[in-house]
């Protein structure tokens, strides 16, 4: 019999390290799948919640948010291909990769999870972003992306153009960060266990084994 995993993983697209921890989790759950079933909801963090609609050039803002000198930044993206290339995940950094403001993503994301494509979605914004260098604050391209994870373009430009998910968003974003969420990625099981940064998938499948673990004998527990 499988367990059911309740997963809430705060994330930024903005984020290598979620994207790693993503596809790490993956990894994770694909060796596990005849034990576990397991529900992700994606929760909203904002790197720069005051970042322009134009974003910052990504070297320049590493630059002047952490005074990251431009070796520095080389050999962190470095680490991060290399990292990605172990989980089949791909990031093509450019010199004109620029920062940029996910609010409007992250009220797509929040969307998506009613029409039960938001996996789907957070998948392909990450490809977008990292992969294909596309502007994931661009309106059309955020709507374009959501029509190829199949959700409706038309309601996908509702969403946006009416914030209807704004209050939301940024309820859900103080709710984590209240909760002790400071930075991500941050992985929560069972509404309980935290994991906090990118980490190996056998990382993830050893927590998901004390999840089952904990599960059974809480099960064993109740039937005493």
């Amino acid at each position: 019999m499988r367990t059911a995993v309740h997963i809430d993983m705060v994330s930024d697209v903005m984020c290598p390290w979620c994207a790693i921890a993503f596809a790490s989790l993956n990894r994770a759950l694909a060796a596990m799948d005849d034990q576990i079933s397991a529900y992700i909801r994606f929760q909203p963090f904002e790197l720069n919640p005051e970042m322009p609609p134009e974003g910052q050039n990504l070297r320049e803002h590493l630059k002047e948010k952490y005074g990251s000198s431009d070796e520095d930044s080389a050999t962190a993206r470095e680490r991060i291909v290399q990292m990605g290339e172990q989980l089949g995940f791909e990031f093509n950094f450019h010199d004109d990769t620029r920062m940029l403001n996910t609010f409007n993503a992250h009220q797509l994301l929040h969307w998506a999870e009613n029409e039960g494509r938001q996996p789907q979605l957070k998948a392909a914004l990450f490809e977008a972003y990292f992969r294909d260098g596309r502007n994931v604050s661009d309106t059309s391209v955020l709507l374009t992306i959501a029509e190829e994870t199949g959700l409706d373009k038309d309601q996908a430009a509702a969403v946006i153009a009416d914030q209807r998910y704004a209050d939301t968003v940024r309820a859900m974003e103080q709710q984590w960060q209240a909760m002790g969420v400071h930075s991500v990625p941050a992985v929560i099981l069972q509404e309980k266990y935290l994991i906090s940064g990118a980490q190996s998938p056998e990382t993830y499948i050893q927590a998901l084994t004390e999840v089952i673990r904990n599960n059974t004998d809480e099960t064993s527990a109740s039937a005493d």
